[in-house]
């Protein structure tokens, strides 16, 4: 079993074989609406789960590019740390964003809780915003003429 930390990094056999079996589910799934993957293990045959399904061909577009691939579990919940971690954002300034009614949470005991569709919500509507706001400037320069093509 792997740690959080460990990473299988694939040699150049490896890497051949993984665009190969990618392609080749890729082609086989292409034709339905299912997006699960039959196994046959000695005989007996295991349907993967969707999001197994959808690990796999993603490690193994990762593996065929040549890269390591670790598989890090994700908590439906995190702590406010988990959570300013994943923003990229520091703890008191998560806290702000919970007070302020940016992120919903809910408490467990004294600790604050925030469900990660939550935190990737705000990630996205901030990153968004973001872009939006960036092709804005980028329009007023031109409209400005300052150089800026």
């Amino acid at each position: 079993m792997l740690t959080e930390t460990e990473a299988l990094t694939p040699d150049r056999a490896e890497i051949q074989a993984a665009e190969t079996l990618r392609r080749e589910l890729l082609e086989k799934m292409a034709g339905g609406e299912a997006q699960t993957i039959t196994l046959t293990v000695d005989d007996a045959r295991i349907e993967l789960p969707r999001a197994a399904s959808k690990v796999l061909l993603e490690a193994l577009a990762e593996i065929a590019k040549g890269n390591g691939v670790a598989v890090v579990p994700v908590k439906p919940e995190l702590s406010t740390q988990e959570a300013a971690d994943l923003l990229n954002v520091s703890r008191p300034h998560l806290i702000k964003l919970l007070e302020r009614g940016d992120i919903p949470f809910h408490r467990v005991g004294s600790h604050r809780r925030v469900r990660l569709e939550d935190a990737l919500a705000y990630k996205r509507k901030f990153l968004d915003e973001r872009k939006a706001a960036l092709r804005e400037l980028a329009a007023q320069a031109q409209e400005l003429g300052m150089g800026y093509e």
